[in-house]
């Protein structure tokens, strides 16, 4: 049995690239470098010469509100492709089981908290990410059609908030929670009395650990196919992956600052975004099935912020 897992060099392909070997298991991967995932023609020939068995799709163009602003074409053309390459292609390769990695995102702005599963489609999307949010429901959609006109079984997990070992620090790009990492890190080293943090430090955010969400997308790609059923719909089929638990940006940065040692002010900036007022996850579909977070938060920000220092050391940043 063959799995490809497309995007292992990301923070979430990596950490599920580590699981499976660990199994044992047989693994394909192909870098950027040698397979475009955009690129319909080069998926084409990649999945009819290798023939996997199972596809998992970590693969995806991701960044924080300051990316996603800065780029939304690229962001929704990329995403688009991937997926269509890469679910189609596998569907052409005789690929009968595909696991698909979204995002908390894909839930309308102003949604009742926490968003259930059935909350898609229901409202109108946080304009700062609506690009990539309506490319990871195309995804879902792409999974779902497949399943119901050729009977095969591809389902899609939607993350919260993820972070760990291997996070994107770029200082522009990242997401919230390693942007103030490096923020509050570089604030330290320079000796600088004040930190300041976008938005109004009131929004709420939900954090996952990587490991947590490797081993989430692990148990949901092997459930059997009659439990999987019996907890979703045939056009409702994706599965919230979270910790049930949010936190306010002012908090997090709190405990960033702990963590770093800073001891400075910290001061908002109402003039930058917040996106999203609260984005915290109904996870009680997956708890049902089997499976909760075990990962605390103060546990996986000590284990992030020494990758940082891990991989700045390196000169790997």
């Amino acid at each position: 049995m063959k799995t490809f897992v497309a995007g292992h060099r990301g923070m979430v392909g990596s950490a599920i690239l580590r699981r499976l070997r660990a199994t044992g298991a047989e693994v394909l991967t192909r870098s950027r470098a040698e397979l475009d995932l955009t690129d319909q023609s080069a998926v084409r020939a990649f999945m009819q010469a290798e023939r996997p068995d199972t596809v998992i799709l970590a693969a995806a163009k991701v960044g924080g509100i300051m990316a996603n602003q800065s780029f939304p074409a690229d962001f929704i053309y990329q995403n688009l492709m991937i997926e269509a390459n890469v679910i189609h292609q596998a569907f052409a390769a005789g690929v009968t089981r595909l696991l698909q990695l979204g995002s908390s995102c894909i839930y309308p702005r102003d949604v009742p908290q926490p968003m259930r599963e059935e909350a898609l489609l229901t409202g109108v999307l946080e304009p700062t990410n609506e690009p990539y949010a309506v490319a990871k429901i195309a995804g879902i959609k792409l999974c779902e059609s497949y399943n119901r006109q050729y009977g095969v079984d591809y389902r899609s997990v939607m993350p919260t908030n993820l972070y760990g070992p291997g996070d994107n620090f770029h200082p522009d790009h990242s997401h919230v929670l390693p942007a103030l990492i490096r923020r509050f890190h570089e604030a330290v080293v320079s000796r600088a009395d004040e930190v300041v943090i976008w938005g109004t430090g009131t929004a709420r955010r939900e954090f996952l650990h990587v490991d947590d969400m490797a081993e989430a997308s692990l148990f949901v790609l092997d459930l059997p196919k009659a439990v999987y059923d019996s907890k979703t719909q045939p056009m409702l089929s994706h599965i919230n992956v979270g910790t049930g638990v949010d936190i306010s940006i002012i908090e997090l940065a709190e405990r960033v600052a702990a963590l770093t040692g800073f001891t400075g002010r910290i001061v908002t900036d109402p003039t930058k975004p917040d996106g999203t007022p609260r984005k915290l996850l109904d996870v009680s579909r997956l708890r049902q099935m089997g499976w909760a977070a075990k990962i605390p938060l103060e546990q996986g920000l000590a284990e992030t912020y020494r990758d940082f220092l891990d991989r700045g050391a390196a000169g790997r940043l």
